[in-house]
């Protein structure tokens, strides 16, 4: 899903960019994509405190019990909770984008809306 979200973040930035956008079709189809990774988000951090619950379980087995065949399968549960990690990290910002990039076409939508300008200008970067 990352390779999508990229794809689909730029060429919404292409199409901010250009004035002859239908805007409120932009700003619709917006909101259905960050639905859909909201939605990839949440399954991404279940997902992933499951694994990390699993590598902790995994962690006392192996303090209680000394078995060396639980410190390879801690191993491998601490190198697939990282992977998890760093997706789930950029599932996040790139929820966060998406939402900027939302805010932008709101304002173009509405430019003369002094809420969506203000909502906008008091956002940090």
């Amino acid at each position: 899903m990352g390779p999508y979200i990229k794809t689909y973040m730029k060429n919404v930035d292409n199409a901010i960019a250009d004035e002859g956008t239908d805007f409120e079709a932009l700003k619709r189809e917006q909101l259905v994509q960050i639905g859909f990774v909201q939605h990839e988000r949440f399954v991404h951090l279940l997902v992933t405190v499951m694994v990390c619950i699993l590598l902790f379980i995994g962690m006392c087995v192996f303090f209680l019990s000394q078995m060396k065949a639980f410190l390879i399968v801690d191993g491998l549960l601490l190198i697939l909770s990282l992977c998890y990690l760093l997706y789930y990290f950029f599932i996040e910002n790139a929820t966060q984008r998406m939402y900027r990039q939302y805010d932008l076409i709101s304002r173009k939508t509405e430019p003369d809306n002094a809420t969506v300008d203000s909502i906008y200008n008091n956002i940090p970067d």
